[in-house]
């Protein structure tokens, strides 16, 4: 047997927030086995990179990232493990022609991590996917900043977009339960913000309770004492109902902040992309949810150059975001991929020009944002400090209105911050995304 507590492991986890929360678990794992985790991978024994397959750009940057860790075999490296939706999916295609990884395990197989990691030591390179139970316990090793950290609710998807891989990759919707998440949560320790995310938030509950159950499984985790905030994020705009908008404006712990995934404006184009709504649906929803809950702020997504996308309707998006008012967007190029429907579409846009249209997007959302931050300056905003900038030398946090990595940031400066702790800071300046300023008792 080997004794894997002699050797030190080193992770990579590539992709999303929902990636991340499956390598803390994994790491959760490693340390229960009495491992020793190296920040510095050129020490690590043995090198996990958790992968994203959800994109070209993100199977490219995998394959690429496993290519670059193979370099330390020629040094301490013994093992070097792909895990995640790149093996998930892909395993068959890459396995004989990624000769540089010894160990593939898919999304669902981290509970024999140990178990195949041995059985490389005696047989060589294994493709042990689809050998998991999928059936972890609730422990975590937080990768985030000790006072926020990502529960990931669900797996998987249901709607079906036909642009998109997630199904075929992640499978259908499966809930976890709440006793098993509120238990998860407990055991995050002390958390300023828990920001909760699935592909889809708010179809949590329907295929296990036959109900959706985001309510209340946002007030068990309110509950807790060590819970200070709960964020949401990927709440689809068709199943925001009136119970959730009411659980989002009366809970206290409940961030006022929703992301919203629109992915485009224009019916049309909706109805290609399998997107429930249209453009004026979208419209009302943003003016009942600013009616209902005092201050949200809303976040979405978007996609530019999808198949036979016109001119005339990408100019009616730029206009959306001008009148809708969104406080912060991501903009992304279609991507072409093989086995989603809109793959054999005819109309592909060429590169540049979906490139363009990004572009344009962002100079878009970058007006819009520009004059809702320039409101605050000289206001007073409640910031999370998440700590110290040392190339800015000064304090970094974010408002409510602001995600971690997705949405921009408050710099400020203070004689004394504590991470994890909020501070009312007096805005000074903004350059469109993020802002800066200081606490009122800063002098220069």
């Amino acid at each position: 047997m080997t004794d894997f507590t002699k050797k030190k492991f080193g992770i990579i986890s590539l992709g999303c927030d929902k990636n991340r929360v499956d390598t803390e678990k994994l790491l959760a794992i490693i340390s229960g086995r009495g491992c020793c985790i190296t920040d510095d991978i050129s020490e690590a024994r043995i090198i996990i990179v958790n992968t994203c397959a959800f994109l070209n750009e993100s199977r490219k940057e995998a394959i690429e990232t496993v290519l670059e860790c193979a370099a330390y075999k020629s040094k301490n490296l013994e093992k070097l493990v792909v895990t995640g939706c790149l093996p998930q999916k892909y395993a068959a295609e890459i396995y004989n022609g990624l000769t540089e990884a010894d160990l593939f395990l898919g999304t669902e197989d981290y509970d024999e991590f140990f178990t195949a990691l041995e059985r490389t030591y005696a047989d060589g390179r294994l493709n042990c996917v689809g050998t998991g139970s999928g059936k972890v316990s609730a422990g975590r090793l937080l990768s985030t900043p000790a006072h926020y950290a990502y529960l990931k609710i669900a797996e998987g998807c249901n709607n079906h977009c036909t642009y998109c891989l997630i199904p075929k990759i992640r499978g259908p919707y499966k809930s976890f339960a709440w006793e098993r998440l509120v238990e998860e949560a407990e055991g995050l320790g002390d958390i300023a913000e828990l920001i909760v995310v699935a592909q889809d938030i708010t179809r949590y509950g329907i295929d296990l309770y036959g109900q959706k159950s985001l309510c209340k499984l946002l007030q068990k985790l309110t509950e807790l004492d060590n819970i200070g905030s709960v964020r949401l994020l990927y709440c689809y705009p068709d199943m925001l109902d009136d119970e959730l908008i009411a659980e989002i404006r009366d809970n206290p712990k409940i961030i006022k902040y929703l992301d919203i995934p629109l992915q485009h404006s224009e019916d049309r184009i909706l109805k290609l992309m399998n997107r429930k709504g249209s453009r004026a649906e979208y419209l009302d929803l943003i003016a009942k949810l600013r009616r209902e809950i005092k201050g949200i702020a809303i976040r979405s997504t978007f996609i530019a150059g999808f198949p036979t996308e016109t001119e005339q309707e990408f100019a009616a998006l730029k206009n959306f975001l001008e009148e809708a008012r969104l406080d912060n967007c991501g903009f992304f190029a279609y991507s072409r991929e093989p086995e989603t429907p809109a793959y054999k579409l005819h109309g592909q846009i060429n590169y540049s020009v979906k490139r363009k249209r990004v572009k344009e997007l962002y100079a878009a959302q970058k007006a819009v944002s520009t004059k809702k931050l320039s409101g605050l300056v000289g206001q007073k905003v409640k910031v999370l400090c998440d700590g110290i900038d040392y190339d800015n030398d000064c304090f970094v946090g974010r408002a409510y209105f602001q995600a971690p990595d997705i949405d921009g940031k408050v710099y400020f400066n203070a004689h004394n911050a504590v991470q994890g702790e909020y501070l009312d800071i007096l805005i000074e300046s903004t350059d469109g995304y993020d802002l800066f300023g200081r606490t009122e008792d800063y002098e220069l």
